[in-house]
């Protein structure tokens, strides 16, 4: 029977292996969004993220009711749904 060490070859494989899979499965969990009832509800972060705009603008959008949101207690989350709806419904065609 061999005594596997941490300088062993395999060791060092395994613990590489590792080291990788917790890495992706921290970027994997970075980007999760659990769905309830089949719908991805977003945080402003996310939202800002998605749309390249800053909390102000989106405070704005809330405020002139741009973009539809759901508020419980100090939370504020969106569908991510009723972002895409928006979008489409603003989308402007530009005929050449």
């Amino acid at each position: 029977m061999e005594l596997l060490t941490n300088d062993d070859e395999e060791i060092m494989a395994h613990q590489e292996m590792i080291l990788l899979l917790k890495t992706r499965i921290g970027e994997i969990l970075k980007h999760y969004r659990p769905v309830m009832n089949g719908e991805i509800y977003l945080s402003g972060q996310d939202v800002c993220e998605l749309l390249h705009i800053s909390k102000r603008t989106l405070q704005q959008y809330r405020d002139d009711k741009i973009l539809p949101y759901i508020q419980i207690g100090g939370k504020i989350i969106f569908k991510q749904s009723d972002i895409i709806a928006t979008l489409e419904q603003n989308y402007v065609s530009v005929s050449l």
